[in-house]
């Protein structure tokens, strides 16, 4: 059903195909101008909807680099109450600055975290206000032309290649597929975690990257859940239940290795990036009373567990944990990748600003 609703809307995709194949176009003949500084900008993005693993990519490179340089993120903040350039402090709320930066704030206090729907005039106050910054990371930035980032990561995901997709509304991408072009380095997300060689090699071989860039592939890695108050690591034993409640955009690997920790668990779905009410509270309460055991948990999302932080009061005698997650690169290629970020931030000794 789904698949012949989304043949209906193909003259719709290649409408909107055309309108941004045209806008790329334009910004590639410098009709359009893209702003680059002298400055090490570090963009991780992707082609598609969805959830491709951009948020932990992002803490994969905070923590590479956190230890040597001062390092800031800056992020639209979606679905925010506010508007305009931020930056995280002690009296900030994931309704301020969305989910995913409030999650970097809150696991990275000693780093900058800022929100901006205008990158552009709005890296300038960064450097202003943070003159200290040694990189920037551009969340979720690969289609937002205005600024040149000097490294671009971009994110696949295995089972859902943007070679084998098609742009939006039928398909999944929401820029066209030759833009992968622009990337200097691609990252195939969320592979099994026994990817074979020769799996390795055919994808690679499908995704056709230039002479310049280097392909890597990473698998999640869980570790192990924290109470979202307290902090306190839990061990799930196969007897344990679980309430997965989660508003993420791909549920799938969490719910595939919550297959592996626990004989049984339900499961409250919400949509991505939604807004925890008090009303939601009162439903998963419910479900958790009904599960007949004493064993049980409510387990969340890192993303999740920060839109529900502010329920402390209604939650904090409710046994809830967040399950974090990490990429893992696979075919020990790890420092092969820490080294391109690396030798990229050492090529900017300086904090200029140019435009071209």
């Amino acid at each position: 059903m789904l698949k012949s609703f989304r043949f209906v809307l193909f003259p719709l995709s290649v409408l909107y195909g055309f309108i941004i194949w045209l806008r790329n176009k334009l910004y590639d003949k410098n009709v359009f101008r893209s702003v680059s500084f002298n400055f090490p900008i570090i963009c991780v993005g992707n082609l598609s909807v969805g959830g491709t693993g951009k948020t932990p990519m992002v803490e994969y490179l905070v923590r590479l680099l956190k230890d040597e340089y001062k390092v800031a993120t800056m992020s639209r903040g979606y679905k925010r109450k506010t508007k305009g350039f931020a930056i995280a402090n002690e009296n900030t709320t994931a309704l301020d600055i969305g989910d995913e930066p409030m999650q970097f704030y809150k696991k990275f206090p000693d780093i900058t975290v800022s929100v901006a729907e205008e990158r552009l005039v709005s890296i300038p106050q960064l450097l202003h206000d943070k003159p200290d910054a040694r990189v920037i990371i551009l969340d979720d930035a690969f289609q937002h032309r205005q600024v040149k980032a000097g490294l671009n990561i971009l994110l696949t995901e295995y089972r859902d290649l943007f070679t084998r997709d098609f742009i939006l509304p039928a398909g999944n991408l929401r820029d066209v597929k030759n833009s992968y072009k622009r990337a200097d380095v691609i990252i195939v997300t969320k592979c099994k975690s026994h990817l074979t060689e020769e799996e390795k090699n055919k994808m690679i071989e499908e995704i056709k990257p230039l002479a310049h860039q280097k392909i890597f592939f990473t698998k999640i890695e869980y570790g192990s859940p924290y109470h979202l108050f307290n902090k306190q690591e839990k061990f799930l034993s196969p007897d344990t239940n679980i309430l997965l409640v989660c508003g993420i955009a791909n549920p799938k690997p969490i719910k595939e290795v919550l297959n592996t920790y626990a004989a049984t668990y339900d499961m409250m779905r919400f949509r991505d990036h939604h807004i925890f009410s008090i009303d939601d509270l009162k439903e998963i309460k419910e479900q958790f009373e009904k599960m007949d055991t004493e064993n049980k948990i409510i387990l969340t999302t890192e993303k999740d567990g920060v839109r529900l932080a502010k329920f402390e009061n209604e939650l904090k005698d409710l046994p809830v944990y967040v399950f974090p997650i990490r990429h893992k690169i696979l075919f020990g290629e790890e420092d092969q990748l820490n080294t391109i970020i690396q030798d990229f931030i050492k090529t900017y000794p300086k904090h200029n600003i140019s435009y071209n």
